[in-house]
């Protein structure tokens, strides 16, 4: 055992043994330059007289070169890595090294008389090409070994990183091997036909002939593309057959990692017109209360209050582990174990916290269960949003932002019917001294109980993939602009507003099954199609009407409020839990509400 660990430790690389390796290699190389320059100027018959002195100088030129080397940096270059900016290193070494006999030659002639000057000028070429030659064969062999046996994968996309992107899939021991570049943004045209690290540069419409004549297996994107063209490109990939696709992220170092690219990444929208700065003002300094803190959207919207600079944090959850897990990340934190039903604990938190602004995100809101648990739909939703609603209006909470969900919109579900009614109690309350606005917006991507994170467990598991309709549609966005979004909203609030947050296009949930698949299966994977589950729609919808208006953000909107008598409205929301026919009870306050199956 020794002695293997003694040999595996003798060839194990190091500075010392590379340092001592090259010393010798440059030795054989240096003396091969200057006999061979020596042979050239003399036809290959050296006189005797010269070869007196051919010692002399050699010996001299190998001490120069030597030093000068170390003085740039030249033996401290890995093998395998050298690259152009070594390269014009060696050169700036021989130029220094060669000055440097000169003026020793001009000090000491007769040292290396007889000696014809044209051999220097012979042997600064010849010394350049062989130690280069030397210096960029092992990574040149690496190369080409790893060329015809990696995947010859094309980089997509062009940016300052490019260069080293390509370096970094070259020199890494990866299966990818880069063989060309795809232009896919429009000012990165200019650069058609011409070539990066000797990679040309092609149009989208050559992708075709470059997967036939290159034999492309795979694509790396760059990582500094914007969203928009990071998904375009992904399609444009997709479509053309290469289901082998990563992305590139930049390293601390200054090297291009290849990583898998996620489904969220494709998704994701990130608005324009996000405004940190207007949230910022609004948050900096202020009391916070969030209720579902610990749950996906409270919690995003938690650690956001604290990045923007509030001056305390009230966090209320009914989840013992949800409240335990947002305040490990917020340990500053005030967090209260308790139900949104308890009206009494509510007003004793908010009386003592006395919060500028309460952020509703609390909800049961996953559509079965609320349709299997009607009566606790109801309990939470509505009179625990009544409470929370009531409660601060009671204690003068200057801002009070309520969450909605676009399944409030034409509901066909208990869920997406709560959520209305606690929209149209928040429109038709006395505000007095406070303001309340409400804020709605579609799913968000990675909340806990959504399709995504099921769909990778699904696939993780070998599938099937449960769909319940080839057709069903929905809205994404990522869970952190959701909620800059809301916050954004609410700054701008003036009370009263029901604010829609643009999501973009709707995404067929067939589609990003088999993009999931695609992206994370590592086996086949079959989707097998369910059926709708009670109060599911195909469709989600954002507006009640046309009656929105534009706000200053583009990624903000309002809709047209709805007048409801407050007293008839509260008197209609105690009549919900007495009633004999809640379907009934709740269309009658959300006339729209067609419960799937009617």
């Amino acid at each position: 055992m020794q002695k293997q660990n003694a040999s595996f430790t003798l060839f194990q690389p190091s500075f010392k043994k590379r340092l001592l390796f090259f010393l010798a290699a440059d030795f054989v190389l240096f003396f091969l330059s200057l006999h061979f320059a020596y042979s050239l100027r003399f036809d290959f018959a050296i006189p005797p007289e010269h070869i007196a002195k051919f010692y002399t100088v050699f010996f001299t030129l190998t001490l120069l070169k030597w030093g000068s080397f170390y003085l740039f940096g030249i033996y401290r270059v890995t093998w395998r890595f050298f690259g152009l900016n070594d390269a014009k290193k060696l050169v700036y070494a021989h130029i220094l090294a060669f000055f440097s006999f000169f003026v020793l030659y001009l000090l000491n002639a007769s040292l290396f008389l007889p000696m014809p000057r044209s051999v220097i000028g012979i042997d600064f070429i010849l010394s350049l090409t062989l130690v280069g030659a030397l210096r960029f064969s092992k990574r040149l062999t690496l190369e080409t070994s790893k060329g015809a046996i990696h995947k010859p994968t094309l980089v997509v996309g062009i940016s300052p990183n490019t260069a080293n992107l390509i370096k970094s899939m070259i020199e890494d021991s990866n299966d990818y091997y880069p063989v060309a570049i795809l232009s896919v943004e429009d000012h990165t045209h200019n650069l058609i036909n011409s070539t990066i690290q000797n990679l040309k540069i092609s149009g989208k419409s050559a992708l075709p002939t470059l997967i036939e004549t290159q034999k492309i297996q795979a694509a790396i994107i760059d990582g500094t593309l914007p969203s928009e063209s990071l998904q375009s490109a992904y399609q444009l990939l997709s479509n053309a057959g290469i289901s082998d696709i990563k992305r590139s992220t930049l390293l601390s170092d200054g090297k291009e990692s290849i990583t898998p690219l996620s489904v969220e990444e494709l998704l994701a929208r990130h608005p324009k017109d996000l405004d940190t700065q207007t949230v910022e003002n609004f948050i900096r300094g202020k009391n916070v209360l969030i209720t579902g803190a610990g749950g996906s959207i409270g919690s995003e919207i938690s650690l956001q209050c604290h990045q923007f600079g509030a001056a305390k944090l009230l966090l209320i959850d009914h989840s013992e582990f949800n409240l335990y897990q947002i305040g490990e990340k917020l340990p500053s934190a005030e967090l209260y174990l308790c139900s949104i039903t308890d009206k009494e604990t509510l007003d004793t938190i908010i009386q003592n916290g006395a919060p500028d602004i309460v952020i509703h995100a609390a909800a049961y809101k996953h559509v079965p269960l609320c349709e299997a648990n009607i009566p606790m739909a109801i309990k939470n939703n509505i009179i625990g949003s009544r409470n929370v609603i009531d409660s601060a209006i009671e204690h003068n909470v200057p801002k009070i932002v309520i969450i909605s969900t676009d399944k409030a919109v034409r509901p066909t579900n208990v869920m997406g019917t709560t959520k209305r009614i606690v929209e149209l109690y928040a429109q038709n309350v006395d505000p007095k001294n406070s303001e309340i606005v409400a804020v709605r917006f579609g799913n968000v991507l990675g909340s806990s109980g959504s399709v995504i994170p099921k769909f990778k467990a699904q696939i993780e598991a070998g599938g099937p993939i449960t769909l319940t309709h080839p057709d069903i549609t929905r809205y994404f966005m990522l869970i952190s602009e959701a909620c800059q979004l809301v916050l954004q909203a609410a700054a701008i609030a003036r009370g009263g507003e029901l604010f829609i947050l643009d999501m973009g296009e709707s995404v067929k949930i067939a589609d990003l099954a088999q993009t999931m698949i695609r992206l994370y299966a590592t086996q086949p994977i079959e989707i097998v199609y369910t059926g709708l589950r009670p109060g599911e729609k195909l469709y989600e919808e954002l507006l009640i009407d046309e009656s929105e208006q534009k706000t200053s953000y583009e990624s903000i909107m309002i809709a047209g409020s709805t007048h409801y008598p407050i007293e008839m409205l509260k008197e209609d929301i105690e009549k919900l839990s007495e009633s004999t026919n809640i379907i009934e009870a709740l269309q009658k306050i959300v006339p729209e509400f067609q419960p799937s199956g009617t």
